[in-house]
């Protein structure tokens, strides 16, 4: 076909742009994909965990969330990003180095260590290549890196100090999160066995899930009183909060094919599926037991059918779907509000939302499940390693469990001893949890701030508020809303 046949954007004055190997719509897809899972962080889980706390702690817990979604965008690019997905330093590591000239980040994406081979040492799958540049691979996965470390906070909202927090993202996500995504994801030993994690369902739910009950240990529970009686501010606004959480798990889930193809579309609409099925069957439990529908607990719900999906969204079929839905919904459960009010760790362990139950449980389940459930076809479309299958269709299945178990044991291995690590050397040097004064006051003796501020009488503002009483000028004695 002549050149002057194709149409205008792919005509050769294009090309510095547009170089041969760039797909528009993969790239399109890949951007937005990688918007939506950073909305599910900011604002979603930010709203959510800003309305879904005790209101004293509002202000505290959503900015927990933000700081943490900033300062891993900084980290990834410096040095993070090629530790996860860079070139091989280990059989669980990458190699340490920025990702911020623009000589690397306009040659098209490649992830180095991927390349797998057979025993006798031939090709067995090629490197991952997608089609578009690197620039777009790096802010794709620094989105998931940021929604770890904001799904870890939740374990430790109410109590951890702030400053304590301002290290412990960095030191976990280069210690912790990029181990684990090397090793599923980047070319790693696990990569290259063939255990099967399609968006996260270890790599982010498991790893946070486990880091966050190991450091909300470390940390120590809230004061009795929070934790006695802890209901949330506004249950219209988590409920907001949620909804961006389920839509933007279309990016999480429909995202890690690196293209705009039939697994995309696949794992989209499996996500959907275990979400709604979990979220019904949760619901269900509530009312059977006590006797109310409880909105929290469908939200709740929700998360861990959008979690346990996760690790097979784009390699089961759609009634694996419902089946890996209706366990979701009910093991956690179980897990949480049966085993969480009769067994002693769960006493002792404060984790403020139950990360534990719904990332942890959730994402182990979803792994299992999805070592039961992956088809082979689909599993084809995905994975590096060749004929992998599911239990329940026999041939190599059977295997694929014991490498599911064996993934699922390391992540969390891993992350109780690292974790555990970072938490001490943290109280060396900063308390990890706040004064007494501040578990008393909350947001206004920690930020200076209040989610719902009534002002006028000579309360004390945020610092940046315009409030004459500070300069010593009497107040009119209006009441404002801010």
């Amino acid at each position: 076909m002549a050149a002057a046949t194709l149409p205008p954007a792919y005509q050769a004055w294009t090309s510095l742009a547009v170089p041969d190997w760039l797909n528009k719509g993969d790239n399109a897809w890949q951007m937005t994909s990688a918007t939506l899972v950073g909305i599910q962080s900011m604002p979603g889980l930010v709203i959510l965990y800003g309305s879904i706390v005790k209101k004293k702690w509002a202000v505290n817990s959503a900015f927990m969330a933000l700081y943490a979604f900033a300062a891993v965008i900084i980290c990834w690019v410096t040095w993070a990003y090629k530790m996860s997905f860079g070139e091989k330093l280990l059989p669980f590591w990458g190699k340490a180095g920025p990702a911020l000239g623009q000589k690397f980040l306009i040659n098209q994406a490649a992830l180095p260590a991927s390349a797998h081979f057979h025993k006798n040492g031939e090709l067995e799958t090629s490197e991952i290549e997608p089609y578009y540049p690197m620039a777009t691979m790096v802010w794709f996965q620094c989105v998931f890196a940021a929604i770890a470390l904001v799904i870890l906070a939740g374990s430790v909202l109410a109590r951890m100090n702030f400053k304590a927090w301002m290290m412990f993202v960095p030191l976990w996500l280069t210690f912790s999160y990029t181990v684990g995504a090397f090793s599923l994801w980047g070319g790693g030993f696990l990569f290259h066995w063939g255990v099967m994690d399609y968006s996260g369902g270890y790599v982010i739910h498991l790893s946070s899930g486990i880091a966050g009950f190991t450091a909300a240990y470390w940390v120590g529970p809230r004061p009795t009183k929070d934790r006695e009686r802890f209901p949330p501010n506004n249950v219209l606004l988590t409920l907001a909060g949620a909804g961006l959480l389920w839509l933007g798990w279309a990016g999480f889930n429909g995202g890690d094919p690196y293209a705009a193809n039939i697994d995309s579309s696949i794992a989209v609409l499996n996500t959907n599926i275990c979400a709604a099925t979990s979220l019904l069957v949760w619901t269900w439990l509530d009312v059977i037991f006590f006797k109310k529908p409880s909105v929290i607990g469908a939200v709740q719900g929700m998360i861990t059918g959008l979690v346990c999906i996760t690790p097979g969204a784009g390699l089961v079929q759609g009634w694996a779907a419902i089946v890996m839905g209706v366990l979701s919904g009910s093991v956690p459960w179980f897990s949480m509000m049966v085993l969480g009010k009769k067994l002693k760790v769960f006493q002792m362990v404060d984790d403020t939302l139950a990360v534990f139950h719904t990332h942890a449980v959730a994402g182990l389940l979803g792994g299992l499940l999805t070592g039961l459930f992956a088809e082979p076809r689909l599993s084809g479309l995905f994975l590096a390693v060749t004929n992998s299958r599911g239990g329940v269709y026999g041939g190599s299945g059977g295997i694929q469990i014991l490498k599911q178990i064996v993934g699922g044991l390391f992540i969390i291995g891993w992350n109780l001893v690292v974790t555990s690590i970072i938490c001490v050397v943290i109280n060396f040097i900063v308390p990890l949890r706040m004064s007494e004064e501040e578990l008393l006051i909350g947001d206004d003796a920690v930020h200076g701030e209040e989610a719902y501020a009534l002002w006028g009488d000579g309360e004390k503002l945020s610092i940046y508020s315009d409030d004459t009483t500070r300069h010593g000028i009497a107040s009119s004695g209006a009441t404002q809303v801010v």
